[in-house]
């Protein structure tokens, strides 16, 4: 069983480990059992496809974006930079992200 996950699909991510450090990117996928996400662009892929005609698949080298470890990627604060979270309860009795550096609120 996987822990809590506080990085979510569409956020905003840097790379602060491994051969793509430093690349920002948006997570396109989260798998919170496996602890690890899918980020554009980052640790990219070449996967040998079969060319299957009944699902429009063409064949040949494909790149794909790979798995990168959740503590590998640091979320992105549009005033601070790369940050670590806390949640804290807003007025209306939701929970949300907030940065630890600036504290501003990270949700939408």
């Amino acid at each position: 069983m996987g822990m809590r996950v506080d990085i979510r699909k569409n956020d905003e991510v840097q790379v602060i480990a491994g051969r793509d450090k430093g690349k920002v990117g948006r997570v396109l996928e989260v798998e919170p059992r496996k602890q690890v996400l899918f980020v554009e662009h980052v640790n990219m892929i070449k996967r040998h496809t079969r060319p299957n005609p009944s699902k429009q698949i063409r064949g040949g080298v494909l790149e794909k974006e790979g798995p990168i470890h959740i503590s590998n990627v640091a979320l992105l604060c549009s005033d601070c930079g790369p940050t670590r979270l806390q949640h804290r309860e807003k007025a209306e009795g939701r929970k949300v992200r907030v940065c630890v550096k600036c504290g501003k609120v990270l949700d939408k």
